[in-house]
């Protein structure tokens, strides 16, 4: 078997340091464009610059990220995340569209193929960290901080692992190196999901009960703190306790959403829902995100998902599916009778984060209404840059800045903050949990506030103002409307992938074509006819898991187990 291609899996080389010692012969040389792992040991400034920079991975196929190097999931990238799932399709493909189709292979991966390289290999650089830091000249208080961020790191890493593949392996502190023997089948054992989980959540108890409150000092922002180790904590009991995996309970999921609320650290922005993700300072519902300034600048969303009229390139455009499913701004799906929709004015009263997320025809952006009308449209396949005009006839606003350029925008442009975790996310899961625990009314024990009020209270931020939930919602009305709220208050932001399967609905979701709308202009009036934007879209119960690329399982010898049906 061929060592280089074993390596895939706990990703042995280039930790930006050297690991390894050679037998030092007349070939042998030291490098000047590495800094050696006995100066970084040495060194704690640069000890703790190797473990900041372990919120950071490898780009490992193309167009991944733009400038900076890719961090936790995908983020900001072209294609987008949302672009796998029923929110959005990528415009320009870029390996999405097969994913989309149900043709997703162990050979073909696409986007979905990064993963499991990019999170061992973090693992390994993790455990080399937590191996070697008793041997930097630091505080033992510094040293202690710095071990709970590793373990946080670590346990994200594992968490990304886990919500795409099942069961993983878990390799504790073992810092594999080339002289390890791989033909040893425990190195490639994956433990079932309920063991996976376990580790993970106790790693972030471990980690939670030393981090910082808060990023101030030397622990800058977009460091891990307690509420980030608690936020993941909350997420991943959620999924625990959701039926695609089993593995928990509902009281752990409340008990692990509550912790979180009882910090009193956070709350639901009141700057206003678009505001939030395009904030460059802080804000007390952002828990945990990457940040960027200029020089370290990530995709300029305003080009790549731009609409065509304003020489933008599409990019991620949103689907008629996540239209439809923003209800009225009295709280009424359109489906509803009595909601008041008119499917010839289709954009009238509707949830206000609609108007802050999606471009529609008609709507205001920058200094004009958006065209994607035809004959004629300046938005639309009539208009300059044509080969870039939405399939959907939407484009992308949540995450944008008019303020920054969409000509020329390098090096200017793409410095909003990538929010990993957000208070409403944790209000979310609060709510859920709570609601399959005891209904939407009852205030689970140990929390001061029901799953209704939970939901209230992003329902009506400033610059939302839905309705509130009133009392009296059954259990079932209510699972279903936390279910709505989440695809949209959290639309675009790596989450209905995700949710869909652990809900074990993904055969509905997934297997409805990806709508779009087709605008035809006459005269003064308009007709809005839906469309099919994207065929063949296909959903089977394997899709559930991603699967592990193939050349893992070849470098396991065949040892490791591929997920089931691939």
């Amino acid at each position: 078997m061929n060592t280089i291609n074993k390596i895939h899996l706990f990703v042995l080389a280039a930790l930006a340091f050297t690991t390894t010692a050679c037998k030092k012969d007349f070939l042998d040389v030291t490098p000047t464009d590495k800094v050696s792992d006995a100066a970084v040991l040495a060194d704690s400034v640069l000890f703790e610059a190797f473990v900041v920079n372990r919120y950071l991975g490898v780009r490992i196929v193309n167009k991944e990220n733009e400038g900076t190097p890719p961090g936790f999931g995908r983020g900001f990238e072209y294609a987008m995340w949302s672009s796998l799932s029923d929110e959005s399709v990528y415009n320009n493909d870029d390996n999405t569209w097969f994913i989309q189709r149900g043709q997703l292979l162990p050979e073909n991966t696409g986007i979905a193929g990064t993963l499991w390289k990019r999170s061992y290999r973090s693992i390994r650089e993790c455990n080399y960290a937590l191996t070697h830091i008793n041997e930097v000249p630091m505080s033992d208080a510094h040293k202690n901080l710095i071990i709970a961020e590793l373990k946080f790191i670590r346990a994200f890493r594992y968490h990304d692992l886990i919500r795409n593949y099942g069961g993983v392996v878990l390799i504790g502190d073992k810092v594999t190196e080339l002289t390890d023997d791989f033909s040893d089948p425990s190195l490639f054992k994956r433990e079932d999901i309920a063991t996976s989980l376990a580790y993970v959540l106790a790693q972030l108890d471990e980690a939670a009960a030393v981090l910082p409150e808060s990023n101030n000092g030397s622990w800058l922002r977009g460091r891990a703190t307690k509420g980030a180790a608690l936020a993941l904590k909350s997420r991943l009991a959620l999924y625990a306790a959701s039926p695609l995996y089993n593995a928990g309970t509902w009281e752990a999921a409340v008990s692990a959403a509550n912790a979180v609320i009882t910090l009193n650290r956070y709350a639901i922005s009141q700057s206003g829902y678009r505001q939030l993700f395009r904030k460059t300072s802080d804000d007390n519902e952002i828990i945990f995100a990457r940040y960027y300034s200029v020089g370290a600048r990530h995709v300029p969303l305003e080009i790549a998902n731009g609409p065509n009229g304003y020489d933008g390139w599409g990019g991620n455009v949103p689907l008629q599916n996540l239209v439809d499913a923003y209800r009225m701004a009295n709280g009424k799906a359109i489906s509803d009778p009595t909601s008041g929709y008119d499917p010839q004015n289709p954009y009238v009263d509707r949830d206000p984060r609609f108007y802050q997320t999606i471009l529609f025809n008609g709507a205001s952006y920058r200094e004009r209404n958006i065209e994607t009308f035809t004959p004629g449209g300046r938005d639309s396949k009539d208009g300059p840059s044509n080969w870039n005009t939405s399939r959907t006839g939407y484009y992308l606003m949540k995450f944008t800045d008019e303020d920054m350029p969409i000509n020329n925008p390098w090096n200017i442009a793409g410095l909003q903050p990538w929010i990993y975790f957000r208070y409403a996310e944790v209000l979310l899961n609060f709510a859920e949990a709570a609601n399959e625990l005891s209904g939407p009314d009852a205030v689970p024990a140990g929390a001061s506030l029901s799953a209704r009020d939970a939901i209230n209270q992003i329902r009506t931020r400033t610059g939302v103002g839905m309705p509130a939930v009133p009392a009296g919602v059954g259990q079932q009305e209510f699972r279903e409307l936390i279910r709505n709220e989440r695809q949209i208050e959290l639309a675009f932001e790596e989450h209905r992938f995700y949710d869909v399967r652990r809900w074990k609905i993904a055969e509905q979701t997934e297997n409805v074509p990806a709508y779009g709308i087709d605008v035809i202009k006459s005269g003064n009036t308009l007709t809005y006819t839906r469309k099919v934007a994207l065929d063949g879209r296909s959903f089977v119960a394997k899709h559930y898991w991603l699967p592990i690329p193939r050349e893992e399982i070849q470098a396991s010898n065949n040892t490791l187990q591929q997920n089931p049906g691939y």
